[in-house]
């Protein structure tokens, strides 16, 4: 059975997964409150949701009055208690598990007794992140994919303790966001990611063993495999940091060295190399086309 319909929304975290997921509760006709410690944070990402919406009403991928309609949806608070009386809570914070512990933390007795909580984490074990909440049963992981309002893909894992009805519930209120499920059991990093940075981790591998360089490495798996950006260029995207965060948590989940981080990856994130968001990563970004460093 179905629990009762969710119709608010309050999204933790503002950055770039936490603004997308807003923006897409918000032109699906969801009330959404987004909350970050930081007001900079807030303002950037109004700006960010007021542009998307303004490119899709350009590419009449909306019209002028549902941009406005969802603008309307949105409302902003560095206040955590705010979102506690929202029928669904999703944290969207750092890839952190001591901050988002701090989250649930902070949430305390402001949540409502039928508030559904969900973590948008990509390798964070859900049965342990629900031990730090008093809802069990209702809490489960809903993970987006950067770019939220372009990937179809929204990966929804269980815990151990999540209702059927946690579960229903959540796939029901996804699916109006016009998204499609994967179902995940709590293994580390789920599924896309599992897959995916392995693939860009053995893909720096081939990098550091002299397989090819940057650009072949590249160039061979957009042309022979027809990806759409090549697994070093995507490394950069996710960000080097992000990449090693993730192979460490699945060397550390199995105890299997197939997911042993690549030595070059470990020294890209030491010298600061961070992909697009630093300037430099597998590609330089300091002239006007990325150039490999490699």
């Amino acid at each position: 059975m179905i629990l009762a319909p969710i119709k608010t929304v309050g999204v933790i975290g503002a950055g770039p997964m936490g603004n997308g997921i807003a923006q897409c509760f918000a032109t699906a006709g969801y009330e959404v409150t987004l909350n970050d410690i930081s007001k900079d944070a807030l303002d950037r990402a109004a700006a960010t949701i007021e542009k998307n919406l303004y490119r899709m009403v350009a590419r009449s991928k909306v019209g002028p009055e549902e941009m406005e309609c969802s603008l309307q949806n949105i409302s902003l608070t560095n206040e955590i208690d705010s979102v506690g009386g929202c029928d669904l809570v999703i944290e969207a914070a750092t890839e952190n598990e001591e901050v988002k512990s701090q989250i649930f933390d902070a949430l305390g007795q402001s949540l409502e007794p039928h508030t559904i909580l969900a973590t948008n984490t990509s390798s964070i074990s859900m049965t342990r992140l629900a031990r730090r909440t008093d809802r069990s049963e209702k809490f489960m992981g809903v993970h987006f994919m950067n770019l939220v309002p372009v990937i179809k893909l929204v990966e929804l894992i269980h815990g151990i303790a999540t209702s059927k009805d946690t579960f229903e519930s959540m796939s029901f209120t996804i699916k109006q966001l016009g998204k499609t499920i994967a179902t995940a059991e709590d293994f580390p990093v789920f599924i896309v990611n599992r897959l995916l940075i392995s693939m860009i981790n053995e893909s720096v591998y081939a990098l550091y063993e002299g397989v090819g360089g940057v650009a072949s490495i590249d160039s061979s798996l957009k042309l022979g495999a027809n990806l759409p950006m090549g697994p070093l260029e995507l490394g950069d995207f996710i960000g080097p940091d992000t990449c090693l965060a993730i192979m460490t948590t699945l060397h550390n989940g199995f105890s299997d060295t197939k997911y042993r981080p690549c030595p070059l990856l470990v020294k890209y994130v030491e010298a600061g190399w961070l992909g697009r968001k630093s300037g430099r990563g597998f590609y330089d970004y300091s002239s006007e086309k990325p150039v490999p460093t490699r």
